[in-house]
């Protein structure tokens, strides 16, 4: 008898679960997890499921009658110990062997951790997972003051939150601007001057050397910066995530920041498939290897998987696409703005509505759009042909129409 397993009840391991099953795979399947929930939607976390926006029934991919109808075995509040590549079986953390036919690891990512002194005061938290969210939801008390290490897009959308919630925040930076790694100084200028407008103080080149507790209470009181200390009732660490490759290396899998594929999402041993954040995966169309951390990447590398798994042939190929939703403004994004040469505006960064297409030797490479959904949806579906610049930023012509014909 044939049987799948997958490691990691994430977006990727649960849309693998309901490939495997639309493309008529009717064997044992097995989802294991080591969270005691079903698998969800992390990206509402730090947004509408933090807001309180969205109950917790709403994120959750599907409802746990889905598993039961298509004869899923969930394993869900479970860890898988180790792989045996060789033996084709897993073995859980109570010793338990099970076989495989075939192998996902959709194992996902972690925190990065702030190893300093005071790391361990209550008061501080990571935000990756519901319980983490629904430690920190109780701490959003209007007046009472919150400090966030990290000016990624997670502390940002963490900051919105909290600020339209009445409280007290500061956000903490190292680099000269926030969302540096991930976007232009323009975009990085647009959204510091967003969240100051709104009440946000934002500490730029300034890292935390340490957490106090008040009176050596347990408790999170003062956050240690580069050049001064401030006051803190709780503490959000957003600096970055880790991908969880452990499993695959003690198999002898290879890694290079990620569990290594090839187009087809398989590892280096047969049979076993890596998707999501913990895959390092070739890209066709970018020409390069990445490890991307995006739920479209996640459900596109979860229905590749699944239909090599099922014989029908296919290859991952893709352009990266991303959003986040901080106040009231929703920004898209497609592409890498770092590979362009120039760039073009679209519409009107004051009335918080436009774009930017990103063009390399006037091809398009990337756009961030913010409440600007129709340009997004254009970048996407012109990503790679060339353009009129001129034509392109007149808003008053369609993006289409400023491609330049052969």
């Amino acid at each position: 008898m044939s049987r799948i397993v997958i490691i990691g009840a994430g977006q990727a391991g649960g849309q693998a679960v309901a490939s495997l099953r639309q493309l008529g795979y009717k064997e044992e399947i097995v989802l294991f997890g080591d969270e005691p929930h079903l698998p969800y939607q992390r990206p509402f976390l730090s947004k509408q499921y933090l807001s309180g926006e969205h109950e917790e029934g709403r994120i959750f991919l599907r409802a746990e009658k889905f598993y039961s109808d298509q004869n899923i075995t969930l394993r869900i509040g479970e860890r898988v110990a180790s792989i045996d590549p060789s033996a084709k079986q897993i073995s859980t953390d109570k010793g338990e062997k099970i076989d495989y036919q075939d192998l996902i690891l959709a194992t996902g990512s972690r925190p990065r951790i702030l190893n300093i002194p005071g790391g361990d005061l209550g008061g501080i938290h990571y935000l990756r997972t519901l319980d983490d969210v629904n430690e920190i939801k109780p701490a959003l008390i209007e007046g009472k003051k919150m400090v966030i290490v990290g000016g990624g897009y997670i502390g940002l959308e963490v900051a919105s939150v909290a600020v339209t919630a009445g409280m007290d925040v500061t956000v903490i930076e190292t680099e000269e601007r926030i969302l540096k790694r991930v976007t232009t100084s323009e975009m990085s200028e647009f959204y510091h001057q967003l969240h100051t407008e709104r009440g946000v103080k934002i500490i730029l080149n300034s890292g935390v050397n340490g957490f106090e507790g008040k009176d050596d209470s347990t408790q999170l009181s003062h956050v240690s910066c580069k050049d001064q200390v401030l006051e803190a009732d709780v503490a959000i660490v957003g600096i970055g995530i880790i991908p969880n490759v452990e499993l695959a290396q003690e198999a002898q899998l290879d890694c290079d920041n990620g569990i290594t594929t090839d187009g087809f999402c398989l590892t280096s041993a047969p049979n076993i498939y890596a998707i999501g954040d913990c895959s390092n995966h070739p890209n066709p169309i970018l020409k390069r290897r990445l490890r991307l951390e995006s739920v479209p990447n996640a459900m596109d590398q979860a229905k590749v998987a699944a239909s090599n798994i099922v014989g029908k042939e296919k290859t991952y190929s893709a352009v990266p696409w991303f959003w986040s939703d901080q106040y009231d403004l929703k920004l898209q994004m497609v592409g890498y703005s770092a590979d362009s040469d120039s760039q073009v505006l679209r519409g009107d960064k004051g009335q918080q509505k436009f774009s930017i297409f990103y063009l390399k030797d006037n091809c398009l490479v990337a756009v961030d759009a913010v409440n600007s959904a129709r340009e997004f949806m254009a970048g996407r579906k012109l990503y790679g042909q060339r353009f009129d610049p001129i034509k392109l930023a007149d808003s008053d012509i369609e993006v289409k129409d400023a491609v330049v014909t052969p």
